[in-house]
């Protein structure tokens, strides 16, 4: 039976990979988890009582073997690694600014109805786009079933990523991309907008009517899945994200009273206070970053600091982490959407 071989081929494949002279993150994994080819064998039986072929489960993992930097970048992401300056310094620079630009003029006919369809700015799908791979240019050379595999069996995030392996193999049981293209981020996102397999089967739309959801090579359905995934996630439509503020010494010990920490959320959102009236930072002395008042409105906001930069937050800022949750990230993509305004 296919399946015999199958398992076989992976039992060899991990067996043959070689032995490092010293312990690496793998081996400290592995003192963690169970053995990877035990792990394989049972997530093939699952696979198959869902109803994925033998050829498909094949062809997606006949070669998989834990990734040693898939493991260490998991362990350490930038954004836990450098400070905000250095982050964003590599993310929004004067280049990206200009090909951002660049791109906003070549495809304004096709952005205008994007933004008139989704109610999501312009700006602000372009600065994912440039943020997460460049315009299109880095997206990712790491085998998918590769990548989610290792993480799948790494205890950390294991959950997670066990429900994305599946979605992976839902992605070319239907066969929206065959196996050998299903390339990426050492994370698994895929694509140009990095989507994650569950993103890409619950966001990624057909917007040039060619009957495929291709975020890899069509620019129409890339920005227009990003701009229905934000609006998924509660884009407020005429609103921005927020803006960069200067705070008061001492303003710490007065904001419990004014806007505790949130409790819910993912890590970013519980690392910022509560949105409150912009008014009442205004009168904690809260004012924008140039030293003028903040402007009359009736939004809602949360105070987020990183390094020594403080930001006031609105509702689309949290729809922003909703893509990804962590303050530089969401920040960069802010910013160069200011940027390109």
């Amino acid at each position: 039976m296919l399946h015999v071989i199958l398992v076989s081929i992976l039992l060899a494949a991990s067996v043959a990979a070689p032995a490092a002279a010293t312990q690496t993150p793998v081996d400290a994994v592995a003192a963690e988890a169970p053995p990877f080819d035990d792990w394989m064998r049972a997530f093939l039986d699952e696979a198959r009582q869902r109803g994925f072929s033998d050829e498909l489960l094949y062809a997606a993992l006949r070669d998989v073997t834990p990734l040693e930097r898939v493991i260490k970048n998991d362990r350490t992401q930038a954004e836990s690694t450098a400070s905000f300056e250095r982050y964003l310094a590599s993310r929004v620079t004067p280049a990206l600014v200009r090909r951002g630009r660049e791109l906003a003029r070549q495809h304004a006919p096709l952005l205008g109805r994007i933004a008139r369809d989704y109610g999501v700015p312009s700006r602000f799908l372009l600065a994912i786009w440039g943020v997460e791979t460049r315009f299109g240019r880095v997206t990712g050379k790491v085998p998918i079933f590769q990548a989610l595999a290792t993480l799948a069996w790494e205890p950390r995030r294991a959950d997670f990523f066990r429900g994305q392996l599946f979605d992976a193999l839902t992605i070319a049981a239907r066969g929206y991309i065959d196996v050998p293209r299903m390339k990426g981020s050492w994370a698994g996102a895929m694509g140009q907008p990095q989507f994650m397999p569950s993103s890409y089967l619950g966001h990624a739309v057909d917007f040039d009517g060619d009957g495929h959801r291709d975020i890899w090579q069509s620019t129409a359905d890339v920005l227009a899945s990003i701009a229905n995934y934000l609006k998924m996630y509660g884009w407020q439509e005429g609103q921005t994200w927020g803006r960069e503020v200067k705070a008061p010494p001492g303003i710490g010990s007065r904001i419990p009273s004014t806007a505790p920490t949130r409790l819910e959320g993912c890590s970013a959102m519980r690392d910022m206070t509560e949105r409150v009236p912009l008014a009442q930072w205004k009168a904690l002395g809260v004012t924008r970053a140039d030293g003028t008042p903040l402007p009359e409105s009736s939004l809602q906001a949360g105070l987020v600091q990183v390094g020594t930069q403080v930001f006031v937050a609105y509702e689309n800022y949290d729809v922003i982490l909703g893509y990804n949750c962590a303050h530089f990230y969401a920040l960069s993509v802010a910013m160069l959407a200011d940027r390109l305004r």
